[in-house]
C-alpha cells in the first residue's frame, strides 16, 4: 500500500504495535458515536483484531487503510480508508480522528491527501462518502474537500440498534481536478 504524505500528515499502513493506540483513541464514547461502524464499548483486543483484519483486507480486496499520523509528532492520531469499485472506477471513503485531535484540520488534510491518491493514482471517477447525520462535523469536513451532498442516495441504516440517517456526499474526478 502506498504511503501518503502531506505537511503535517503520514497516512501509512497500520502495524500491530498500534493496537494500543487505536484501542484508546477508539474508546473514546465521542469518537464511536460519530461513526456508524466503530463499536461502544470497543471491546478489549478489538485494536489488534481490526488491524489484522485491514491487512487481510488489502490482499483479499481492493480496500486500503491508512494509520493517519502527525508527521512531527510521530503519533497516531486516526484511520481514513479507501474502498474500491475498480470496475466501476469507484470508490468510497470513511475515517474518523480521535478527539484531542478535532478541530484542527486533520480531516480534511487526510481526506484531501486519499482523494488525490484515488483520482491521480488509481485513475477513479467517482469517490463518496457518508455520514451519521448527528455528525455535521464530518459533513463539514466533507463539504470542505469538495464533496457534494447526493440524496437520492442518502438512507436509513440500523447503527447501534437504532435507526439513523445517514447523509451520502460524492465527488467526480473532475470537480476535484478543478478545485486543485
Amino acid at each position: 500500500m502506498e504511503t501518503l504524505k502531506s505537511a503535517r500528515l503520514l497516512l501509512r499502513s497500520f502495524a500491530a504495535s498500534d493496537a494500543s493506540r487505536v484501542q484508546q483513541l477508539a474508546s473514546d464514547p465521542e469518537v464511536a458515536l460519530r461513526t456508524a461502524n466503530i463499536p461502544y464499548p470497543y471491546p478489549i483486543g478489538g485494536a489488534l483484531a481490526w488491524i489484522e483484519a485491514q491487512a487481510r483486507a488489502l490482499t483479499e480486496s481492493s480496500t486500503n487503510t491508512w494509520a493517519v499520523c502527525r508527521i512531527a509528532e510521530q503519533d497516531l492520531i486516526g484511520a481514513i480508508e479507501l474502498v474500491l469499485a475498480p470496475s466501476r472506477f469507484e470508490g468510497a471513503v470513511g475515517y474518523w480522528i480521535g478527539r484531542p485531535f478535532w478541530n484542527q484540520g486533520y480531516a480534511s488534510e487526510a481526506l484531501k491527501l486519499v482523494l488525490d491518491f484515488g483520482f491521480s493514482s488509481l485513475k477513479l471517477q467517482t469517490i463518496a462518502a457518508q455520514f451519521v447525520d448527528r455528525n455535521k462535523a464530518s459533513g463539514r469536513v466533507m463539504e470542505k474537500c469538495g464533496l457534494k451532498a447526493v440524496p437520492e442516495l442518502s438512507r436509513t441504516a440500523l447503527v447501534r440498534g437504532k435507526m439513523e440517517h445517514l447523509e451520502v456526499r460524492r465527488i467526480a474526478a473532475v470537480d476535484h481536478q478543478r478545485s486543485q
